[in-house]
Order: C-alpha cells, then structure tokens, then sequence
C-alpha cells in the first residue's frame, strides 16, 4: 500500500502495511489506531503483527471504600484447617 493510499479514517477492515511503512509512518499509524482503525503489520504480505486501540477501564481506578459492604470475611477466616484435610473416603487398615 503506497503511503498516499493510507486510509485517514476508521474503517470496519483492517489497513495492512509493510514493516518498512510501518516503522516510516509509524506516528500517521498511531493517529489511525487512536481513531479506532485496526492496523495489521506485515512482512513479504504475511500479516505478523496487528496495531489497535488500547480500551482502558470506563471509569479509571475505583476510590477507596467503593466496595465497601460488598465483602465479607468469616469470624473463622484464621482458623485451623486441620479437620478439612481429614477424610473418611479412604480408611487406613
């Protein structure tokens, strides 16, 4: 794909490049990518790499105290687990 062909604008099918237009028009790339458009790499026509948008979290990271309420840990949370451990499925003779 010659460099005037690049695509200015988010598309449903991916624009594919070579390594050697990927690394000379890698920040006109990123622009794309930002925009929503899917840029597959690739070398001798074989696709080797594929470029798209990072999706962050909607709403960043949670503050403090939002679960609040939410979680619960036991009274018996600490305490021994020996008896878990022990079985009758298998007796010893």
């Amino acid at each position: 794909m010659s460099t005037s062909a690049l695509p200015s604008g988010p598309l449903l099918a991916p624009v594919q490049v070579n390594v050697h237009e990927a690394k000379t028009h890698l920040s006109r790339l990123l622009q794309q990518v930002e925009a929503g458009q899917d840029v597959v790499i690739a070398r001798a026509g074989v696709p080797i790499a594929r470029m798209v948008p990072c999706r962050g979290a909607a709403g960043g990271i949670a503050p403090p105290g939002v679960l609040s309420g939410a979680i619960s840990v036991s009274d018996d949370f600490d305490a021994p687990l020996d008896d878990l451990f022990v079985s009758n499925r298998f007796p010893v003779h």
